[in-house]
């Protein structure tokens, strides 16, 4: 079933339900969307951040310790 085909069943859906269980999913709608903007919004920050510049010095730092230097191996 497409996009406008799932709408349309869920309002014939809602249609038939009292008044306070429509007020329930629209309450359960209005959290999904909220969440999917906040994923939305983490990922474009991610995407900001893994492009910039800012700790690129981290990449040029050389390694001061290697395996070598452990006392213990586990």
């Amino acid at each position: 079933m497409n996009r406008q085909g799932l709408i349309n069943k869920t309002i014939e859906t809602l249609e038939k339900l009292p008044e306070d269980k429509i007020y329930e999913i629209a309450t359960f709608a209005d959290f999904v969307v909220k969440r999917y903007e906040e994923q939305v919004l983490q990922k474009g920050i991610e995407t900001i951040i893994s492009q910039s510049d800012s700790f690129s010095f981290l990449h040029e730092e050389e390694d001061l310790y290697d395996e070598n230097d452990l006392k213990e191996k586990y």
